[in-house]
C-alpha cells in the first residue's frame, strides 16, 4: 500500500485560484461580463461599451484620461475601447471649448439612443444576477468592491 507522504496529492496546497484574491476576482468578472454580454448583444452593444456609454453619459464631455480614471481602466484601453464606438458614430471626439488642444469625448444622439435601447437587456442581466445571488448579497458586493476600489494599494503595509 503506497504512504502518503507530505507530496502526496492529499497534501498539495490548494490552487491559487483557490488562494489568491486576483484570479478569483478576475474569473468572477469575465463570468459576470459574459451574462451582461448576452444581454446587451441584442442592443448592438458589449458590457464594456456600454459601461464607456453610461459613463460618458454621466460625466458630460470628457478626455480619454478623465474617462479612464472613471472607469479605473488605463488610458490605451479606453483609447482601443473606444474606437469601434467613433466608427459607428456613437461617440465624437471634439475640441474642448476653452483649450483647443484639450480633446474630448462626446456622446453623439446615436450613442444616446444605442444606450437607451441597451438598458433592457442591462436590466434583465441586473435581474438574473440579483436572482442568482441574492439581491442583498448583490448589494453588499458592489460596496465591497467599491471599496476594494478606493483602497490604496500603492502604499506599503509594513
Amino acid at each position: 500500500m503506497p504512504q502518503h507522504t507530505e507530496h502526496s496529492p492529499s497534501h498539495v496546497a490548494p490552487s491559487s485560484s483557490r488562494r489568491c484574491h486576483c484570479p478569483a476576482l478576475r474569473e468572477a468578472a469575465r463570468y459576470v461580463t459574459l451574462l451582461y454580454d448576452r444581454h446587451l448583444t441584442a442592443a448592438g452593444l458589449s458590457s464594456t461599451q456600454f459601461s464607456l456609454l453610461t459613463r460618458l453619459k454621466e460625466l458630460g464631455p470628457t478626455t480619454i484620461n478623465g474617462l479612464a480614471q472613471a472607469l479605473v481602466m488605463d488610458r490605451t484601453t479606453v483609447g482601443r475601447n473606444i474606437l469601434p464606438l467613433q466608427r459607428r458614430r456613437l461617440i465624437v471626439v471634439k475640441r474642448g471649448e476653452s483649450d483647443a488642444r484639450r480633446k474630448e469625448l462626446h456622446l453623439t444622439k446615436a450613442g444616446l439612443a444605442r444606450l437607451e435601447a441597451g438598458f433592457d437587456g442591462w436590466a434583465t442581466a441586473q435581474a438574473q444576477f440579483e436572482g442568482t445571488v441574492g439581491k442583498e448579497q448583490a448589494s453588499q458586493l458592489r460596496d465591497l468592491l467599491r471599496g476594494v476600489v478606493g483602497a490604496d494599494f500603492r502604499a506599503e503595509n509594513t
